[in-house]
């Protein structure tokens, strides 16, 4: 390559990664976005280690800057999931609420904090929230950015400039009576509990859809198969009402899973031991926050013990897996069911959303149920990244949070929005091939299971075998042997006697 041709490739190379980085780090890019727009705007405010310039028209501050400095890792900032932002909002004013009421803040510092989280529970300011949510530091970042941001906001709407602090300070007001070690746990419970209903509304719809189905083809008989083998006859409607039934354990699990994250350790402070809170903070934020969110928030009967344990992540990450391995197996079901449509099962249809193939014409994929299996994948990832987390903690507190936090967060929002594709997009438009499942029953050699309180097991055996080294049906096999009347078949093969189906159990549903 001559040297002219070099510096080019090097020139596009470096291009290219300036980009793949901005890329992989959204958050610190905008940060610098913001800076370059401002110029020479800047506040000067200073932490711990020294001063540093933060853009004027920011509302983060110093500590949120550094974090975003710091972590320039996923690209996923923590306002990616707004809920999660919204949870520090109800944190931070149940805080300021309780501060306010044992004595330790001014009336006037709380009117301001109340207007900021406020704002922030409504979707305003989410886009300061910029810190990566993977960090060191078991969340501080993310606590001092809504400390900053909150702060920041009650300044401008109480009057005052952004970096006024003598006015509301992120430490002195925002983190009064905290640590990072009782706020940040709290804010990520307090996101999965505020968002789990809305998970579990859409499982229930996507059970009703599954019900409904099944209703509609509560008559038609198949076999059903174990190991892939044929095994004895069912109907269409009991295998949907058994998805729905399955769903509904799930959701049943969820439910219970939840009330493992209402202990909450606020006012445990840095280790537990409550260092620096006032008498009675931490029953009055409990209070508060059971008030913001509707839900039966408690104070943590041992608030050393609630500062590291991770009892609710690790129940409430399992019933998430469960959910998802439980769909995984009725989306691969379903993907069983529909295969063909001319050399497979093609027991059922799915609706066609898309084509197939960029070089089969015709092919239609499952591609619904598939993208079911891909978040699967990733919700049961998801739950063993909980895990390892959840033991790694040393001693006091447990720093790995964050990967919890995020590995939940995207858990719950992932099965939310698939369950919702799933039923739209795919069950509530499924068909059945009732000709197909009509061939099967003829041709099956299952179907002789239900020849043996008739037959004798011998007998239904020696019938089994024959059909199998003819080819031919079960039923072709009798019919040749005048073994049944027609009337006597017709009788075997009523899907009640058949099935054991009960339809009145299933009108209940």
């Amino acid at each position: 390559m001559s040297r002219k041709g070099i510096l080019r490739f090097t020139a596009i190379t470096a291009a290219a990664a300036f980009a793949v980085a901005a890329l992989a780090a959204p958050s610190f890019a905008q940060a610098k976005k913001q800076t370059k727009q401002t110029q020479t705007k800047t506040r000067t405010e200073h932490d711990l280690l020294g001063e540093k310039q933060v853009p004027a028209d920011a509302y983060y501050g110093v500590q949120a800057l550094r974090g975003m400095e710091n972590f320039q890792l996923s690209g996923v900032a923590i306002n990616h999931y707004p809920g999660f932002v919204e949870a520090w909002a109800i944190v931070k004013l149940a805080a300021a609420r309780a501060n306010t009421a044992v004595g330790a803040m001014k009336p006037e510092r709380l009117a301001m904090i109340e207007k900021a989280c406020k704002a922030v529970m409504d979707g305003k300011y989410h886009d300061q929230f910029l810190v990566d949510w993977y960090q060191g530091g078991a969340g501080t970042s993310t606590n001092m950015a809504a400390n900053e941001v909150l702060a920041n906001v009650g300044l401008e709407m109480g009057g005052h400039k952004k970096g006024e602090y003598q006015y509301l300070e992120p430490h002195d007001d925002l983190n009064m009576s905290q640590s990072t070690n009782d706020s940040y746990p709290t804010a990520i419970k307090v996101a999965l509990i505020m968002r789990n209903d809305k998970l579990v509304a859409e499982l229930e719809q996507l059970s009703a859809s599954f019900k409904k189905k099944g209703a509609a083809y509560l008559q038609i008989v198949k076999m059903g198969r174990t190991e892939l083998q044929d095994a004895v006859p069912m109907t269409v409607g009991q295998e949907f009402y058994a998805f729905a039934a399955s769903l509904d354990a799930e959701i049943a699990f969820l439910k219970d899973a939840e009330k493992y994250l209402y202990a909450q350790n606020m006012g445990a402070t840095a280790i537990g031991t409550g260092i620096n809170v006032p008498k009675g903070y931490p029953e009055k934020c409990a209070e508060e926050l059971a008030k913001l969110t509707g839900k039966p928030i408690v104070m943590a009967d041992d608030m050393i013990a609630a500062t590291w344990e991770q009892q609710g992540f690790v129940i409430y990450s399992s019933a998430l897996k469960s959910t998802a391995v439980k769909l995984s197996k009725i989306a691969s079901d379903l993907i069983l069911l529909a295969s063909g449509p001319r050399a497979g099962l093609a027991e059922i249809n799915l609706p066609a959303i898309q084509p197939g193939s960029s070089i089969m014409p015709g092919k239609v994929n499952p591609v619904v149920p598939e993208v079911v299996n891909v978040v699967a994948f990733r919700v049961m990832g998801n739950d063993h990244v909980v895990s390892i987390a959840s033991h790694a903690g040393q001693l006091q507190l447990n720093a790995y949070e964050p990967a919890s936090g995020i590995a939940m967060i995207e858990s719950q929002h992932l099965l939310f929005n698939v369950s919702k594709l799933f039923r739209t997009k795919c069950v509530d438009g499924i068909t059945v091939n009732e000709k197909v499942l009509e061939n099967y029953m003829n041709t099956t050699v299952g179907i002789v299971t239900a020849l043996n309180p008739v037959l004798g097991y011998e007998k239904a055996t020696e019938l089994a075998n024959e059909a199998y080294k003819s080819g031919k049906g079960v039923l072709e096999v009798i019919r040749e042997k005048k073994i049944l009347t027609e009337a006597q078949i017709k009788d075997l093969l009523d899907p009640i006697k058949l099935t054991n189906l009960d339809a009145s159990k299933y009108e209940k549903k």
